[in-house]
């Protein structure tokens, strides 16, 4: 098989829970480039709190907010916002449960609540610096969501739309978080169009992933890989697995398919 594009979800997949990464894991990435198969970060993490790390990755396309964001080498491909109805209903299931969310715009992150222990511990758990709170006028702009934590047993009443559904954030530490994703719009999608775009069949290409808000990308391409520390339902969705984020995962994966 000659491979042309590969796919990492970062949190989980490329970083390990201290937000650093094993150096077999930037060697397997420059080993990709140097065969001149594209690179591409796909996150549920907003596209403005990456510089450093795509720097350092020497990467420049990307799958952001889960899908409603993409470019590739600058050029943008796709840009989604959220219905606002389906904001406004998240938003209202939040205060109406004295629950915490998270929404995502192009360049902010809004809570909305700012003092909170579980507010802090996302911020310090993904480096979100870019932070303020959610205001009605914003809502329109929101590329993803994420909720932050559920007070209760069960986080049933932010199913607002039957085009959504809640995927648990597989990251140590967080509990009780979801990724809000929508059936036309997560990262699977984004990674159809952006093969369409580049003219790529499905089976030239790789992705990487460990949290449910991964599934329909590692479904999408031809070789999908679940880390050793992924979520159990994402393992039986994956074609492939490999070792955990902090044992060579990403590395030992692509060493199954002889690309390193």
């Amino acid at each position: 098989m000659t491979y042309r594009i590969a796919f990492f979800d970062i949190d989980g997949t490329i970083l390990r829970p201290d937000n650093t990464y094993e150096e077999s894991t930037k060697t397997a990435i420059h080993a990709l480039q140097n065969q001149d198969i594209h690179v591409v970060l796909a996150t549920g993490r907003p596209l403005h709190e990456l510089d450093e790390l795509a720097a350092a990755l020497q990467v420049t396309s990307f799958i952001g907010y889960n899908g409603s964001y993409a470019s590739f080498q600058q050029e943008k491909i796709i840009h989604e916002p959220m219905q606002l109805n389906i904001t406004k209903k998240l938003l209202k299931a939040a205060r109406d449960h004295n629950d915490e969310l998270l929404f995502y715009t192009s360049s902010t992150n809004h809570f909305s609540t700012l003092d909170s222990k579980y507010a802090k511990q996302f911020m310090d758990t993904f480096q979100l610096r870019k932070n303020g709170l959610i205001e009605e006028n914003m809502l329109d702009q929101v590329l993803s969501v994420s909720i932050v934590h559920v007070t209760g047993s069960s986080p049933a009443h932010f199913e607002v739309d039957p085009s959504l559904r809640l995927a648990p954030v597989n990251t140590e530490g967080i509990e009780n978080s979801y990724d809000v994703i929508l059936s036309q719009v997560n990262k699977g999608a984004a990674v159809k169009q952006m093969l369409e775009h580049l003219n790529i069949p499905t089976e030239a290409a790789i992705a990487f992933g460990d949290g449910m808000n991964d599934k329909e990308m590692l479904e999408t391409v031809g070789t999908g890989f679940a880390m050793g520390n992924a979520h159990p339902d994402l393992k039986k969705a994956a074609k492939f697995e490999t070792t955990s984020v902090e044992n060579n995962g990403i590395y030992n994966g692509l060493k199954q398919i002889g690309l390193v």
